[in-house]
């Protein structure tokens, strides 16, 4: 029973950790362009010779 003292505030410290990473991503703009770096695979390089 006194492991739950340590298992409970772990998982909620865990949780807000998840969720301030996730406003993070979200404030700093990692999910503005999902469709032009999925299609960046498809163009040739020009580096290529």
């Amino acid at each position: 029973m006194a492991v739950f003292l340590i298992l409970i505030p772990m998982a909620f410290l865990l949780g807000i950790a998840g969720l301030a990473a996730l406003l993070w991503a979200l404030n700093s703009g990692q999910y503005e362009d999902l469709e032009g770096q999925a299609a960046r695979i498809l163009k040739p390089d020009e580096d290529e010779a």
